[in-house]
């Protein structure tokens, strides 16, 4: 299983190096492994290239049931370790920057003084990187906009509304609101939401065409880039609320709302480990959220 595990963190990660670090192997014997399983199946199953690690197209075909077995054996261990009461198990979760940022490390905290056994693994990714990498098995489950999460089951978990961020001194910043017009004038740094634009959206409803200058996955380079007077930002207020810049926030006259979901592609798929903690987060939410930004309910989750 060991070999298993190994190809397919190499197809993961994209790099022998990394995936021998992350075992604790010595780069020669994950390359072994490799071999040894080219030599059992007598195919070749993966190429190294200047640019990484890809599969071949036998490598294509094998890979998915290869995922299937490593999937298979981790939840057999959880089970054994959920009999023993050993409270064993992994949680590999997908989030955007102001998840992962705002809401998952009080969560994570609380969850592993529960159980301290179980592990977690934190991947970056936006509406349109997570729905695959969560139908491909890579993570067990992601949080994404409910309008991303195609044949997907969709939780919704939080939402919250954006607000328009500017440097200080800007002529808008002491407004009492800003309008989506004026906003559409600025040089503006949006988050890249992936697939969706929830502010493009909203100007497009307007009818207006904002002078989009930059946009990055990182909310808190745009804001460092804001504080810096480079541009101006429409930003979720969740990441705002404790933003450590010297910035100023304004309401748009016109609300920019997003909700955001828990979302995964079958319940019977989730690992004993994910379950729990999805059942954690629902139960707990309250205790690191506060409730203006919940949009759930808690007793329709029955993982």
């Amino acid at each position: 299983m060991t070999r298993y595990i190994a190809f397919c963190k190499i197809i993961e990660c994209g790099s022998f190096t990394r995936v021998a670090e992350a075992l604790g192997y010595t780069q020669a014997a994950v390359s072994q492994m490799v071999r040894s399983l080219e030599k059992e199946y007598a195919l070749t199953l993966l190429i190294r290239t200047r640019s990484g690690v890809r599969l071949t197209r036998e490598g294509e075909e094998i890979y998915p049931l290869i995922r299937k077995c490593v999937s298979s054996h981790r939840e057999l261990s959880e089970r054994v370790g959920e009999l023993r009461d050993l409270d064993s198990g992994e949680v590999r979760i997908g989030a955007f920057s102001s998840m992962s940022q705002r809401v998952l490390p009080g969560l994570m905290q609380a969850f592993s003084r529960v159980y301290p056994h179980i592990n977690f693994i934190l991947s970056p990714g936006d509406n349109t990187t997570m729905p695959d990498r969560i139908r491909q098995g890579i993570i067990d489950f992601g949080f994404l906009y409910p309008e991303a999460a195609t044949g997907l089951v969709s939780l919704p978990f939080t939402k919250d509304e954006f607000l328009a961020v500017f440097p200080d001194g800007h002529r808008y910043a002491e407004r009492a609101s800003v309008s989506l017009r004026e906003m559409a004038e600025e040089p503006l740094i949006l988050v890249e939401e992936g697939g969706v634009s929830t502010v493009l959206d909203a100007f497009a409803k307007a009818s207006l065409t904002p002078r989009v200058k930059f946009r990055i996955h990182d909310d808190h380079t745009i804001l460092s880039m804001v504080e810096q007077g480079i541009g101006v930002s429409i930003l979720p207020s969740m990441i705002l609320d404790r933003a450590a810049y010297r910035l100023k926030t304004v309401p748009i006259d016109t609300p920019v709302r997003r909700t955001v979901s828990l979302s995964y592609l079958d319940k019977e798929l989730l690992p004993l480990a994910a379950r729990r903690f999805i059942r954690f987060m629902f139960e707990h939410i309250g205790e690191h959220l506060p409730a203006a930004y919940i949009a759930c309910d808690n007793e329709s989750v029955t993982l």
